[in-house]
């Protein structure tokens, strides 16, 4: 991640000299209103995002075990938090790395999740024990 940011201010800083030579300013403004577009559509599904799990209780997801089934290491904690539709309940101390977030369903199955620099890396699902009870007079 930390070598990501500087490659795209490079890539965008290259994409403008280049439209710059090859049509002026025009190019300039064709690849600046692109470069804009592209952050205003991320900026937008980061808005979506956090408005929804505003809406949700923290902490919550509908299923444990369905999110653990979807989870994959290296998303990010936007993604993480596009698919439960809720912030996830901080278990760590705050601004430290890693960080340790949990979602519990109403069963009380918890899905713990360690973030390292913005990405996935390690989840654990937990359950609690099922009791079976016998039917009385059972045959």
């Amino acid at each position: 991640m930390k070598l990501q940011t500087p490659f795209l201010w490079a890539v965008g800083a290259l994409l403008v000299a280049l439209a710059y030579q090859r049509f002026g300013w025009a190019g300039v403004a064709l690849v600046a209103g692109g470069i804009v577009f592209w952050m205003l559509l991320h900026f937008t599904r980061m808005m979506t995002v956090l408005r929804r799990a505003a809406n949700a209780p923290m902490g919550h997801v509908a299923s444990a075990v369905m999110l653990n089934a979807k989870l994959k290491t290296g998303v990010t904690l936007l993604h993480v938090t596009a698919m439960t539709r809720s912030l996830g309940a901080l278990q760590s101390d705050k601004d430290a790395q890693p960080e340790v977030y949990r979602w519990t369903d109403t069963g009380g199955s918890h899905v713990t999740c360690t973030f390292a620099g913005g990405k996935l890396t390690h989840y654990v699902l937990w359950r609690p024990e099922q009791v079976v009870q016998a039917e009385p007079g059972g045959a």
